[in-house]
């Protein structure tokens, strides 16, 4: 961790396949995200062909939550796993959605009220590796194609395993790396129009050009799994998601 401003600053990440300073890179995520909040979902759908909302059922399924539990929705953007485990939890639980962006969470916000989900649960907008939560809080934590876009991915995690519950579980979905040579190169040709159609639906390619960078640069299953052992997680495993194109991560606090 930076001990003074001036070490942070001269200190660098990536933000895509540029390399910036530490306190550059949240403005930068910043920017991307209440760029694409108004189309986020529609976008999703259409670069997925709809697989994202399926990938975070499979992901529910695993997490073991049920009525009267805490669930921490971090980087949740509109809310997609806050409005499957709000009927879970039921009127006895809570969940919290957080996210660092704004109008991300408006856009949840809006979206959650106009579902009638409301009466469980908080929005938080938080730094997720700096959380307003006590330790031992949650008994889960979700993040859900979002962890790519932190800052201090090791920060994060530690963050996540403080505020768990002793067996409380983490699940993160990600995009990760395809584990056929055929479908990496299919995926990549598929990938690449994703600007474009960014720029068709949502007037913006810039944001899905980081998006494919970000795919690209963020550790594959094996790095990532290592990363979560090292936070202190066990029975960590991944589960691979169209031949690894995205992987559901598991661990237990």
């Amino acid at each position: 961790m930076p001990t003074d401003k001036s070490d942070f600053d001269e200190k660098t990440t990536h933000f895509g396949y540029q390399e910036v300073p530490l306190s550059e890179k949240v403005k930068k995520v910043a920017g991307v995200f209440s760029s694409v909040a108004p189309k986020y979902d529609l976008m999703n759908d259409v670069i997925s062909l709809g697989t994202h909302r399926v990938f975070k059922r499979m992901a529910m399924a695993l997490s073991g939550v049920r009525a009267g539990h805490k669930v921490l929705d971090l980087a949740g953007g509109t809310g997609d796993f806050t409005k499957l485990f709000s009927p879970i939890v039921g009127s006895t639980g809570r969940i919290y959605l957080s996210d660092i962006n704004y109008a991300m969470l408006e856009a949840g916000r809006e979206r959650l009220i106009d579902d009638g989900i409301v009466g469980n649960v908080d929005i938080v907008q938080a730094n997720g590796e700096f959380l307003p939560f006590p330790e031992d809080y949650f008994d889960c934590l979700t993040i859900g194609y979002g962890i790519r876009n932190f800052t201090n991915k090791p920060d994060a995690l530690k963050e996540a395993k403080r505020v768990l519950k002793p067996g409380g579980r983490l699940l993160i979905l990600e995009f990760s790396k395809p584990k056929s040579g055929l479908l990496s190169k299919a995926y990549d040709i598929y990938s690449s129009a994703w600007p474009t159609i960014g720029k068709v639906l949502a007037n913006d390619s810039d944001s899905y050009n980081y998006l494919n960078e970000s795919i690209r640069m963020h550790p594959d299953q094996d790095e990532f799994k290592a990363m979560i052992e090292e936070a202190d997680f066990t029975e960590v495993k991944y589960h691979n998601l169209l031949g690894g194109i995205s992987a559901i991560h598991v661990g237990v606090a």
